[in-house]
């Protein structure tokens, strides 16, 4: 036994003496924890080792720890007899308890359950973001616009008060990024002037009286609103020079198109002689009777304020036409109010001679009406509306604005029509000429009746029946949104006095005067060669960037010769296998004479086509130049192959065995069409049963069949300041430096990028623009308060621009203005 026991360490344990241990075991820390003072408990919770002489020697030994040999004479004799075990045992039950396995088990069962859920969760959310990242890398949502968090440029909207000349502005965008000059200080360049500066009349038109007009053209006879007391409308008025700091266009070019840039009207100046800013006892509109007014009595200092009170622009366009019937090559004609249905009036003066449309873009050639005098065109501007359009104020006075200075001031070269869409196909308008006038005059201010004629989608499926209907995007062939142009296609069977026709829209905005701005696009775009012209066509320019149009030209030849490293190249293409066709810069085939459909069954009466006079390395940029546009566009003419654009593919009519046909679009409709374009557009619905959405017709047909077509690159404003290199990046991101033939391109799905520009069909800065140009608050901006208010700049003052789209502007007025055509002047829900 004595081996075995000293082979048992409990039985040593027991046979220690108390005064020699130097650490507990656990439960006898516990018991011997109750008897120690207090104020010594937090050295032996903390050290776990106590001395014997930090213990009372006479306190009682655990059994664990004692001698089973031990007798009561071995005792101390302080030592009670009696030990307090209970007590003990008590507590050593209530600090010894244990935890049933049961429980501790679904404990441990619960914490896994939990564990896992919380990784099934993360793995979850792994996915959905992964899902989102790759969404996004397809689809370029809204939501990551770079552009957004570029500043503001302010100086838009600097007033009268602050204007400098050209010459001594600083603009606040472009800025060279090496020049430190600092911007003018404004409150300097107010202090420095007296007052509100002068205007002046403004006349884009030729000396009609000159000797040297004379001597080329048929002399011009004056038109007047009213034939009875020859009363002149009062010309528009200008400022010279800008406000401080206003910053430099970003696309297009002033001085390439010939437009004033040292100039910049309000909108007193500009719609003052229209009704703006008088009374309606006067003729006026009651409008602009608010805000910054200093100065604006210029505008009637020389001619009086005109009473538009019984006006009828019909009448007195074609009494201007008919009085200088001999000027034109087409001859005279309109609508009048005895023929409200589009067809040519009786008294049409018959065309001087008999000139096909194919031929007609020869427009200076000696014509019979006199010895050396050369005629002119005639052009018909044909606005598209529909029968619930609300006429409000703003909107009569820009139509105003643009029959007088277009046609009146003209001498009668402009027509200006309104193509009215008659929503309710129910109302019999084409029954009878009664319901067709009631429903006129119901509908249509009647100052503009005379110029409206009505049409209808059940005309077009009659006109253009037998078309394949593709339901493409689930609307019909013949419908508003994808059959728009062959409205005007009808129209201009209708109209066989015009060469031209201005397809425009109700929500465009011009700051300057209408005559020089049209006038300015037609003689570019008739200077401008074919060789490499769709090429220049399908790019925007930006001056700050490309530098001149020489430069931008030459970029543009080397670009369609040798191809550039541009990412939108590695879009631009892929073939049967889905692999890239790229492999490296690869440069493009100019184009070159009529681009015909892939099947020869497609192709539609091409024998009156034009054809280059000579190849493509021989021509010195000579053909083209003196020949007028066929087609004329005010954004880029692209390629949609390849692009993200959801209507490149809206092609009725073709056989696509081996893909679309070539084709190029513009987006925004408004554009103008030579005769011979729209001839041969309506014959190819009619007949061939071709056709594609409103934005691309009329540039695919140019193309398929050689037509000149131009895109006038018109100045471009931009709301915020990019950094110009990666400005020109996004614009022009398509195939070899263009804007289209690629899924990087910029219409489609990075069209957003265009939001802050002036001009575009969405375009948020156009309409803020014009808004705050008309004396109204934006977004808690502008208004009346910034105008007139201490320190303030006075009103706006703004270079001529074109703005898209200006929507439902609601001008104060002082005075309730009743229709007498029937109902208020606002048209219909006004």
């Amino acid at each position: 036994m004595g081996a075995l026991d000293a082979l048992n360490p409990l039985k040593v344990a027991k046979r220690r003496s108390s005064n020699n241990y130097s650490a507990l075991p656990f439960h006898e820390s516990s018991r011997v924890r109750d008897s120690i003072d207090s104020e010594k408990q937090n050295i032996v919770d903390h050290d776990y080792e106590v001395s014997s002489d930090d213990y009372d020697s006479s306190l009682p030994i655990s059994p664990v720890t004692s001698s089973s040999r031990d007798t009561s004479g071995s005792y101390d004799s302080t030592q009670p007899m009696i030990k307090r075990r209970t007590i003990l045992r008590t507590r050593q039950r209530c600090f010894a308890y244990r935890v049933p396995q049961r429980i501790i088990r679904y404990l441990c069962f619960l914490i896994m359950l939990g564990v896992l859920a919380f990784i099934g969760f993360l793995i979850a959310m792994s996915i959905i973001d992964s899902k989102k990242l790759e969404d996004m890398g397809n689809h370029r949502p809204d939501g990551a616009k770079q552009w957004e968090s570029f500043p503001f440029s302010d100086r838009y909207y600097g007033g009268i008060k602050a204007l400098v000349s050209l010459a001594k502005n600083k603009p606040e965008y472009p800025r060279d990024p090496e020049d430190e000059t600092e911007l003018l200080n404004i409150t300097e360049v107010m202090s420095s002037k007296l007052g509100i500066p002068s205007s002046k009349p403004y006349n884009p038109y030729p000396d009609y009286n000159s000797s040297a007009y004379l001597q080329e053209y048929v002399p011009v006879k004056e038109c007047f609103l009213d034939a009875k007391t020859n009363a002149r409308i009062p010309p528009l008025r200008y400022y010279e020079g800008r406000p401080a700091g206003f910053a430099d266009h970003i696309m297009g070019s002033y001085d390439m198109m010939g437009l004033p840039d040292d100039i910049c009207f309000d909108r007193y100046g500009r719609l003052g002689p229209y009704g703006h800013g008088y009374s309606l006892r006067k003729g006026g509109l009651a409008s602009g009777m608010h805000g910054d007014m200093d100065g604006a009595d210029q505008v009637w200092s020389e001619v009086p304020q005109y009473d538009f009170t019984n006006v009828d622009w019909a009448e007195a366009q074609l009494r201007c036409s008919i009085s200088n019937a001999k000027r034109f090559r087409s001859g005279a004609g309109g609508v009048t109010k005895n023929n409200r249905r589009g067809e040519i009036a009786a008294n049409v003066i018959a065309p001087a001679t008999t000139t096909t449309s194919a031929d007609s873009t020869s427009a200076t050639g000696t014509q019979p009406h006199g010895i050396g005098a050369k005629l002119v065109h005639r052009t018909a501007v044909v606005i598209r509306t529909w029968d619930e359009f609300i006429y409000r104020e703003e909107d009569i006075l820009w139509l105003r604005g643009l029959i007088t200075e277009l046609s009146l001031g003209s001498g009668g070269e402009y027509d200006i029509h309104l193509l009215v869409q008659v929503k309710d196909e129910s109302i019999p308008v084409f029954a009878d000429e009664e319901t067709y006038t009631k429903h006129l005059k119901e509908r249509v201010p009647a100052e503009f009746q005379g110029i409206a004629t009505l049409w209808s989608e059940t005309q077009m499926v009659m006109l253009y029946n037998g078309m394949e209907e593709t339901n493409f995007r689930n609307l019909p062939i013949h419908g508003v949104y994808r059959g728009l142009i062959q409205a005007l296609q009808w129209f201009a069977q209708k109209h066989p006095e015009y060469d031209f026709f201005w397809q425009w829209e109700m929500d465009v905005r011009y700051t300057g005067h209408w005559y020089n701005l049209f006038q300015k696009m037609d003689t570019w775009t008739k200077a401008q060669p074919r060789k490499l012209l769709w090429e220049r066509n399908s790019r925007f320019y930006i001056p700050a960037v490309h530098g001149s149009w020489e430069d931008f030209s030459h970029m543009v030849r080397v670009q369609t010769e040798s191809g550039t490293d541009s990412p939108g190249n590695v879009w631009s293409g892929l073939n049967e296998d889905g692999q890239s066709v790229n492999n490296g810069p690869k440069g493009d085939k100019p184009i070159w004479g009529p681009e015909r459909p892939q099947h020869a069954e497609d192709w539609f009466e091409t024998e009156n086509d034009p054809v280059p006079p000579r190849l493509f390395k021989d021509d010195k940029y000579e053909w083209g130049v003196g020949e007028d546009a066929d087609l004329i566009t005010l954004n880029p003419l692209f390629d949609p192959d390849y692009t993200t654009w959801l209507l490149a593919e809206d092609v009725t009519g073709y056989n696509r065995t081996n893909g679309l046909p070539p084709r190029r679009a513009s987006i925004v409709t408004a554009s103008r069409l030579s005769r011979r374009l729209l001839n041969t557009m309506h014959r190819e619905t009619a007949i061939k049963k071709h056709h594609a959405f409103p934005e691309m017709w009329p540039a695919q047909a140019a193309l398929n069949h050689g037509y000149k077509a131009v895109y006038a690159p018109h100045p471009m404003f931009v709301d915020r300041v990019w950094p110009l290199p990666y400005l020109g990046a996004t614009m022009n991101s398509g195939r070899n430096g263009a804007t289209g033939a690629s899924r990087m391109g910029i219409f489609g799905e990075r069209e957003h990028n265009l939001l802050g520009m002036t001009w575009y069909y969405n375009s948020g800065f156009a309409g803020n623009l014009w808004r705050r140009w008309m004396g109204l608050k934006v977004d808690e901006l502008g208004g009346e308060k910034m105008e007139v208010g201490e320190g303030s700049e006075g009103r706006m003052c703004v270079p001529p621009v074109l703005l898209h789209p200006i929507k439902g502007v609601e001008l104060p007025v002082e005075e309730v203005r009743v229709d007498k055509g029937g109902g208020d002047a606002m048209g219909p829900g006004a």
